[in-house]
């Protein structure tokens, strides 16, 4: 029963629609009706500004690591990665938003700074320097998870002190996100391959003005 209530309460916190609800209480506009029609944190940025996204990354995040924390606060000896992954299906299947939700990064991001502050400093290294690389979001998000699983591996053996010791559930649960978030790009991939994804500001393969 206490397993089962600390799944819902994390399937509830996941499904938050952070990007809907800041633009329509504070913008009066709804975020999937722009853009690329994502609730997520990068067309939050492009359509709302700066102080959304960033509002919304940061309510993302939040809701993987708080799910993630649940057996703490339960004192269950369940695995959190559990738990947290409730939280990563509630944002990707939003219930308080019509099942329509974000791609899964942020709050993956989440449930790793939940599960191992360390390892989610190591893995946000990855994304800021592969977005640093590519300029682009959707590619730098597809390339730092493909690494960031890697890493699940290779990480335990030669820097125990960022991941001590290998664990089989992160990797399978990392090997599964990484599948699931390229499936979310497609229409991103496309654009790559065609030369008109949208790019950042910054990076080696910035936007041109």
């Amino acid at each position: 029963m206490k397993i089962a209530i600390m799944v819902l309460i994390g399937y509830l916190l996941g499904s938050i629609p952070s990007g809907v609800w800041i633009g329509k209480i504070f913008f009066k506009k709804d975020v999937r009706d722009y853009g690329s029609g994502n609730s997520g944190t990068t067309n939050t940025f492009r359509v709302l500004g700066k102080k959304a996204g960033i509002a919304v990354l940061l309510l993302d995040i939040l809701k993987g690591t708080l799910a993630t924390c649940l057996p703490l606060f339960f004192n269950s000896s369940i695995n959190p990665l559990w738990i947290g992954l409730s939280a990563v299906i509630g944002h990707t299947f939003p219930v308080f938003a019509k099942f329509k939700g974000g791609k899964a990064v942020a709050t993956s991001a989440g449930m790793l700074l939940g599960y191992n502050p360390v390892f989610f400093l190591f893995s946000a290294t990855i994304f800021i320097i592969s977005l640093l690389l590519t300029s682009m979001v959707s590619l730098a998000s597809m390339v730092s998870a493909v690494l960031i699983t890697l890493s699940t591996v290779i990480v335990p053996f030669l820097w125990p002190t960022i991941l001590p010791g290998f664990n089989w559930l992160l990797t399978l649960i990392a090997c599964g996100l990484t599948i699931f978030i390229f499936f979310r790009h497609k229409d991103n991939i496309v654009r790559i391959k065609n030369g008109t994804e949208s790019r950042v500001p910054f990076g080696l393969n910035k936007v041109k003005k």
